[in-house]
């Protein structure tokens, strides 16, 4: 047992005759009751200290006697106190902001603090300050922002998807409050399902993953809701060409209880109303026909004080879109006979026949968190998160006639869904013991149920026997449980670690499969300006997801490991140098290398539209892929010109043996050059500039190479031979072809105004301002003239120079 407390003590960094005690509590900001993460508490003598977690508790442990106390947060003014340290001592801590446009534009902890970190290849985003940045249809959207940074690809034009350092869409972790969201698209992809209004802050991570991190291969995206302002009533609204938002939070009970509410709507559909009413007039007598669209989100976080060592969250998110049409159709008059002619009988026919897509994302988290122990932080969490896409057509048909025999009701319903549900339950535990370590630990737990493809079909046809149907892959049970730990902890002076070990298991189908994945990064001060960092991360994945084009559509399904298809497995380094002059500059150089496995993808020639066929196991095959590059970012935090610059050079393969003849390949979203140049400029106090340029490499794609005719076997004669030919096209390497290099330039103004009860602005913007053509597709086009068939490649392009507008208010 003495062993026992003097290890403890060791680990603790102290020493049996040293007296030390330990400063804790949490910080907050002083206008809201909101937590901040990351701020920095530290001895201004002696350089040694902490950071806060994300729910704002921090733990520091020095020695007794004199300590002064600094605390500091990007955006706030710095807390500062000479205290005598004689005992155990809590300190909650409320910064108060700093009010200027021009502040921090995309980080949310200092360049300093992010020079000292172990962690690499991360990149933080303010969410309120992103949109400064202009975007397509003047929608902010942090996705979009984020395609901005080097090692994170955009897909096709316009797009929200996000494909880091060569994975897929499928290999980013994106979590909205601790909950996983499968689907992070609005539009058919052209926007994303995250309302900026109602985020906090957001965290990407690229590499060196931490331990408590698992389940995906490429990154980790980790979105934080506002908590609520438990102060004073606030609020936001804005409205633009595509759509409108409002944002309300405040106290339920002051000082106690807080809410936050957004939601958001599109307006196609309500805008086209009155035209198609007009047009629906011109139709005959109970005839119509409705075609529409529109998005929708809300987002509610309602968070209480319980006391000073515990506080309660719930936390909700619900999406959708919908594409729909609906037609009625009625007739009245004669009937015709089977001679053609029409007799005296009364005929009474109508049908209503609604069709449509839809899909969306509903998410949940019930949290409580504890300080246990002046350096012991808990956080329980019980989550949901579900998303649905369904195609359907349901038709119905009525006739009435003097003649009985013709009346009757008949009706056909089809639908296909695919769908994935998760209910889990996590704790998460921090362990302070000294300004040396800076230990996590703790077990996550997941009961998946997916669907990834199911067919229901209803006939009740006239004077015969109903049907009713349901076939395919329907509700795939699986468990996944994950533990990890992981210590950042000093060696020395200059050297840093955090090393950590993640373990999973995964149940499905009566197989289980493991995985022990170690991770380290490693941090070197070669001077007080200047860092080494060095990871290794090791990740597998029991999730995949069979995609069909680069735009997210929502036919994109979600598929588990199962005993025939095995879970993807990744191992990634990456070495990097970062640079900080001052608070204001940063510069970071990394290059990285990642090898996947077990990658699955649709076989030749299969594809979605045969899933009703069997199952979607049958359709895929498997191979590996590999990726490596080198990234640089060049960002500028304050003054009145702020942005970044950020480049990659990176090569991204594919290897399949059942497909390119079991040759490499470029994946799909292989880019060799990527450059973005982001900035905003504050021209007076009243009104900021911002330009974005971005540049990068023609994205492969596939293209026959000849196509000649063969003996077609559409159409044979009762003997079995063949009556016609048929075009075969004939396909030597898979993405064969580049598509022309992309590149574009949007600008935006924002006029700001202080009204007497509103703080107002009004935004404009150009999005491709010089109106280049840039490729959306590729398609081969035929052209016959007397001298014969030529071919000819021609581009679609869907986004020319296009303007935007939107007004906005805050109260």
């Amino acid at each position: 047992m003495k062993f026992l407390q003097v290890l403890l003590l060791l680990t603790a960094g102290t020493t049996l005759w040293a007296q030390d005690a330990t400063i804790s509590g949490t910080i907050t900001d002083a206008s809201t009751g909101e937590a901040l993460p990351a701020a920095s508490i530290y001895n201004s003598t002696t350089l040694r200290g902490t950071s806060s977690n994300v729910y704002g508790f921090y733990s520091l442990r020095q020695a007794q006697g004199p300590l002064p106390l600094v605390v500091s947060y990007t955006g706030y003014q710095s807390f500062t106190a000479d205290l005598n340290l004689r005992q155990d001592t809590v300190i909650n801590i409320r910064l108060k902001p700093v009010i200027a446009l021009d502040e921090v534009v995309i980080q949310g902890q200092g360049p300093i603090a992010n020079l000292r970190s172990t962690q690499m290849s991360s990149i933080q985003l303010n969410p309120q300050k992103a949109a400064q940045i202009p975007m397509l249809l003047g929608e902010s959207d942090l996705i979009k922002a984020f395609q901005l940074m080097p090692g994170v690809q955009g897909g096709s034009e316009g797009t929200s998807g996000f494909y880091v350092r060569g994975g897929g869409p499928d290999q980013n972790l994106i979590l909205l409050d601790g909950v996983p969201v499968y689907n992070v698209n609005h539009l058919f992809g052209f926007m994303s399902v995250f309302n900026t209004d109602a985020l906090r802050d957001v965290t990407l991570i690229k590499g060196g993953f931490p331990a408590r991190y698992g389940g995906r291969l490429s990154s980790v995206l980790d979105i934080r809701m506002k908590e609520g302002n438990n102060q004073e009533f606030k609020g936001s609204a804005s409205m633009g060409i595509l759509s409108s938002k409002l944002t309300l939070e405040g106290p339920i009970i002051k000082d106690k209880t807080a809410f936050m509410f957004s939601g958001r709507r599109s307006y196609f559909d309500l805008l086209s109303y009155p035209i198609q009413m007009q047009n629906n007039k011109d139709l005959g007598p109970g005839e119509s026909f409705w075609l529409g669209y529109f998005l929708q989100d809300f987002n509610l976080k309602v968070n209480h004080i319980v006391n000073d060592r515990n506080r309660l969250y719930l936390s909700l998110y619900t999406g959708k879109d919908k594409f729909y049409m609906r037609d009625k159709y009625k007739y009245e008059g004669g009937s015709y006979g089977p001679d053609g002619y029409q007799n005296d009988d009364v005929v009474s026919y109508s049908n209503n026949d609604k069709a449509g897509l839809e899909w969306g994302n509903t998410t949940g988290a019930l949290r409580w968190n504890s300080i246990l122990s002046k350096n012991l932080f808990a956080n329980f969490t019980g989550t949901l998160s579900n998303y649905q896409f369904k195609i359907f057509e349901d038709y119905k048909e009525e006739r009435k006639s003097t003649n009985e025999q013709e009346n009757g009701q008949s009706s056909y319903y089809y639908e296909y869904y695919s769908r994935i549900r998760d209910y889990g339950i996590k704790a998460d535990f921090d362990y302070l013991p000294s300004p040396n370590h800076y230990l996590r630990f703790g077990l996550h737990n997941t009961l998946h149920s997916f669907s990834p493809g199911v067919t229901v079909a209803r006939d009740n046809m006239f004077g015969e026997q109903a049907q009713d149907t349901t076939y395919g892959n329907k509700d795939i049970l699986a468990n996944e449980l994950m533990l990890y730990v992981e210590d950042d902890f000093h060696i020395g002076k200059r050297l840093k670690l955090n090393a950590g070990l993640h373990y999973s298991n995964f149940h499905v189908q009566g197989t289980q499969y493991h995985s022990l994945e170690p991770r380290a990064s490693l941090r070197w001060m070669l001077s007080d300006q200047l860092a080494a960092k060095l990871s290794y991360a090791k990740m597998q994945q029991y999730l995949h997801l069979l995609a069909n084009s680069s735009m997210g559509l929502p036919t994109d399904l979600w598929v588990p490991a199962t005993k025939r298809i095995k879970p993807q497995k990744s191992t990634q380094v990456a070495l990097g140098l970062s640079y900080t002059p001052n608070n204001s500059l940063e510069l970071s150089l990394e290059s990285y290398y990642k090898k996947m496995t077990q990658l699955i993808d649709y076989a030749e020639g299969s594809s979605f539209f045969e899933l009703d066929r069997g199952n979607w196991e049958d359709l895929v095959t498997v191979g590996e892929g590999e990726s490596y590059g080198i990234e640089l970012l060049a960002q500028k935090h304050n003054g009145r010109l702020t942005g970044w610059v950020g480049y990659t050079l990176s090569w991204t393969n594919r290897t399949f043996a059942e497909i390119n003849f079991g040759e490499t390949y470029p994946y799909r979203f292989d880019a060799r050059h990527d450059l973005s140049i982001v900035s905003t400029f504050k021209i007076s106090e009243r009104t900021d500039f911002g330009a974005t340029w971005v540049y990068r490499t023609g994205m492969p794609f596939t293209l026959e190479d000849e196509s000649f005719y063969g003996t077609g076997s559409f159409f044979k004669t009762p003997d079995g031979t063949n009556t016609d030919t048929g075009e075969i096209d004939y396909f030597e390497k898979r993405n064969n072809y580049r598509m022309p290099d992309y590149h574009r330039l949007d600008v935006g103004f924002n006029f700001h105004k202080q009204k007497k009860r509103v703080y107002r602005t009004w935004s404009f913007g150009l999005y491709n301002a010089y109106a280049r053509n840039n490729p959306f597709m590729v398609y081969p086009d035929e052209q016959w003239d007397e001298q014969g068939t030529t071919t000819q490649l021609k581009q679609l392009s869907i986004f020319n120079l296009i303007p935007y507008l939107r007004w906005s208010i805050q109260f």
